[in-house]
């Protein structure tokens, strides 16, 4: 009879222990943290392109914000508008679990005649805030591939906190190339700040 009950309390004990654990991860999905997604630049002829997306924040389960692409050096193609991407509350527990997830949404221009084009994506996360996703979409008649690093934040980072992560960014990036290319790269490339 003792063994029973011990069996019996140790079945509970795992089973509680288990919802608990499953309860624990959907409670790791925060849904109204904002979405950080960086620059990326992708090539075209004689060129490149740069999408700039701003902060964007989640409502009935869309994440929205403005969006910018600069076309160098074909000025004339330049757009800016809004961008809707569609991210259910399963897509973000998929994530949350690091899976990735394929995602959709639209692109609407700004200025007269406001053109919206479909996107789709794959977040691919890295950890619980951390990951990339890759976007595309058909602008003319070229495909548009964007390959850009994003985070969740729970606020906007200030302008100053922004440019630090910018910096920090190409610091990494500059760690990346031979010595001989660095120094191309720094602007002052003496060690010693307090000496010109």
């Amino acid at each position: 009879m003792m063994k029973r009950i011990t069996f019996l309390l140790a079945f509970l004990a795992a089973a509680w222990g288990g919802a608990l654990t499953a309860r624990t991860s959907t409670n790791l999905v925060e849904t109204n943290r904002i979405l950080i997604i960086d620059p990326s630049t992708m090539p075209v002829a004689a060129g490149h392109a740069t999408l700039t997306i701003g902060p964007l924040r989640r409502a009935g389960g869309v994440y929205s914000g403005d969006y910018k692409i600069s076309v160098s050096p074909y000025f004339f193609k330049n757009e800016k508008g809004r961008l809707a991407i569609n991210v259910s509350d399963v897509s973000l527990a998929e994530i949350a679990q690091g899976k990735p997830s394929a995602i959709t949404g639209t692109a609407t221009t700004s200025g007269k005649g406001g053109e919206s084009r479909p996107i789709v994506a794959t977040a691919t996360p890295s950890d619980l805030d951390h990951g990339t996703i890759k976007l595309w979409f058909t602008a003319g008649e070229r495909k548009m591939i964007f390959e850009p690093a994003y985070h969740f934040a729970a606020r906007v980072p200030t302008k100053a906190e922004a440019m630090l992560q910018v910096t920090n960014r190409t610091t990494n990036l500059n760690s990346d190339f031979p010595v001989a290319y660095r120094a191309n790269l720094n602007p002052n490339p003496n060690p010693n700040p307090n000496h010109p």
